[in-house]
């Protein structure tokens, strides 16, 4: 029994071992701010921040592509599978039981049972035995492997969040697009319909002897300078509904709007810091669960240095007679342990381990270069943002100079103090500018969009819930 119980705490001594080193996140250079500042920004990464907008139709739209998009569904099938590679690898912890049944009608050989020996050559054999084998993890390789393959499932799910992220923010910025090419539509179509009158009092002033053919022609050069610009956006508003529909999962078609783009509310600034990123950017923390898993598979290759040892039982019942099947006679067992240990592998151990160490050190290089490009497009969205709101604030002032322009231009050509050139500059510079700042307005939310998309956030995984309930309820009824 003190044999016994010592051999017992001696191999739970060494299964508590593990080879290859224990991870330890990298230490990285974060800055301790950003390179600009947004003034007014608040602590509004961890909420469901496309709701600000206050357009039921974009919060349905994002809604359904949660619960419809087939990219989103892929990435949850692709969870679904490393949850099961996990559980595959982690049943190597136990160990493995099964049984086996099997009966035959055999007939010796003479060499073994000659004829004259006066035993029958021909026999029945029914065997039932039930078989058990388990290999102690005494050098960790089936903890290490384990211990990847649960990394490797962080890393899905990271991945998994990624396209919520990018899923989102492509339905909002889709939508907005939609909402600015709708303007700028609307701006065409009135400015025609302005361009349309001009050249019929012109053409009257034409017949009435008052102007020349010259105006005649400039007026309709404008007109169709206006024309051609509808076509062209409704080719573009059909093109982006089309995108629309596949990201929610839906045939290419047309796309119900809820408010226009200057009914929308601007969402506040989020507020962030630099190191907040380590924990919020889905794709920052993917890169670190693919480093742990490559760490870990150091440990695993390296333990096959060291001997299996596997342990193995069986036990059942064999004989020639179904009668006789439970009879103590016909019970048997084996029970015993093996042990392998690899004497000459031609390099290939040491090779899988070198291999192992090189896959890590990319997984560490990869994992700096995601917080390095993170950093670069939180910064870039930043400037972007501030400076587009600059653009619009400017566009906005060139809009109202241009209609005070067009005022004054067409009152002195009433009055006979000048050519109607210049009101047809006028027109046509005003007409510019109003396409140019539906733009600039339209670029000002998707800057905004782009930089909840860039600080990450909580916002992503209650996104994530949201889209594994409705899903759940889909799927129950």
């Amino acid at each position: 029994m003190r044999s016994f119980i010592f051999s017992s705490l001696l191999v739970l001594a060494l299964s508590s071992c593990m080879l290859g080193p224990n991870y330890s996140r990298p230490d990285v250079d974060m800055p301790q701010g950003w390179r600009l500042s947004i003034e007014k920004a608040v602590d509004v990464a961890n909420v469901l921040w496309w709701e600000q907008f206050n357009d039921p139709v974009l919060n349905k739209y994002i809604q359904t592509s949660l619960e419809q998009n087939k990219d989103l569904k892929i990435a949850v099938a692709v969870v679904q599978e490393y949850y099961a590679r996990l559980g595959i690898t982690r049943s190597e912890l136990f160990p493995s039981v099964g049984a086996v049944a099997a009966g035959a009608r055999i007939r010796s050989s003479n060499t073994f049972l000659p004829s004259s020996s006066g035993v029958d050559q021909n026999f029945n054999d029914f065997v039932l035995a039930f078989q058990l084998t388990y290999e102690l993890d005494l050098w960790g390789r089936i903890r290490r492997a384990t211990e990847a393959a649960r990394a490797d499932l962080l890393s899905q799910e990271e991945a998994q969040r990624t396209v919520i992220l990018t899923l989102v923010t492509s339905v909002a910025g889709t939508y907005i697009g939609i909402l600015e090419l709708d303007k700028r539509l609307d701006i065409a179509r009135q400015t025609l319909k302005s361009f349309e009158e001009s050249l019929r009092l012109i053409r009257l002033r034409f017949e009435g002897g008052v102007t020349s053919e010259l105006e005649v022609r400039q007026a309709e050069s404008q007109v169709e300078s206006a024309a051609v610009v509808i076509p062209q956006l409704e080719t573009e508003i059909a093109r982006k509904e089309n995108q629309l529909s596949v990201l929610l999962g839906q045939n290419p078609g047309e796309i119900k709007r809820g408010k226009t783009l200057d009914e929308l509310k601007i969402p506040d600034v989020p507020s962030s810091q630099p190191s907040d990123l380590l924990e919020k950017r889905p794709d920052i923390l993917q890169a670190e669960d693919q480093l742990v898993a490559a760490n870990a598979k150091i440990g695993e290759a390296k333990a096959e240095y060291f001997p299996k040892i596997n342990l193995g039982a069986l036990l059942g019942f064999e004989t020639s007679e179904l009668v006789d099947f439970f009879d103590g006679s016909s019970l048997f067992y084996k029970f015993g342990a093996v042990l392998a240990q690899p004497l000459f592998e031609g390099g290939r151990i040491r090779n899988q381990v070198k291999s192992a160490e090189a896959r890590t050190e990319q997984a560490i290089y990869n994992y700096e270069q995601t917080i390095l490009n993170a950093l670069k497009e939180v910064n870039d969205s930043l400037v972007g943002y501030k400076n587009s709101g600059v653009e619009l604030d400017v566009q906005n002032r060139q809009v109202g100079i241009l209609k005070d322009y067009l005022r004054l231009a067409e009152l002195r050509y009433d009055e006979g103090l000048v050519e109607y050139l210049n009101v047809l500059d006028a027109q046509r510079k005003l007409f510019d500018a109003e396409l140019a700042q539906a733009e600039a307005q339209g670029k000002h939310f998707l800057n905004l969009v782009g930089l909840y998309k860039t600080l990450g956030g909580g916002w992503v995984m209650e996104a994530e819930e949201l889209s594994i309930s409705s899903q759940d309820s889909n799927s129950n009824k």
